[in-house]
């Protein structure tokens, strides 16, 4: 498994861990704009062929602060360490641009990803109704960088 940054031929692979993971479906044009803006936020793992199969990215939209604003790892390459070294890898670029605090959102049904986020530290802040596309609601989740 190898860490590396976004590419534009990625899209396709990104967009089907989207909809396979995330159960949501974007305009391809999306992850390329929004991996301008910050580059370092967007981390992909690749297997031994460079073919993604998780993705972070992470966006800074207010001051002092890093937003995931995706995050998925392929269904086959869960609980082999993808996420972790995902998440692991955004802290450390969070706190080496000074960011003091990271925010992120998560379907309530998610329990899987709910306790992956606890672990890190991550807790519930607010509760945002038919936040997703379906009408699912969403937890939002924070934790300082300290």
């Amino acid at each position: 498994m190898t860490l590396r940054g976004f590419r534009l031929t990625d899209v396709p692979f990104v967009a089907s861990i989207v909809a396979e993971a995330l159960h949501e479906h974007y305009d391809p044009s999306l992850y390329a704009s929004l991996g301008a803006e910050w580059p370092d936020g967007f981390l992909l793992a690749a297997d031994s062929h460079e073919v993604p199969v998780g993705f972070l990215l992470g966006v800074n939209q207010v001051e002092h602060e890093a937003r995931v604003l995706m995050f998925a790892v392929e269904r086959g390459h869960r609980t082999q360490g993808v996420g972790t070294l995902l998440m692991s890898t955004f802290f450390d670029r969070c706190r080496a641009r000074g960011f003091r605090r990271i925010t992120l959102e998560v379907r309530v049904s998610n329990a899987t990803a709910i306790r992956f986020y606890t672990r890190y530290r991550f807790s519930v802040v607010d509760l945002l109704r038919s936040y997703y596309s379906d009408g699912e609601n969403g937890y939002q989740m924070a934790r300082d960088l300290s």
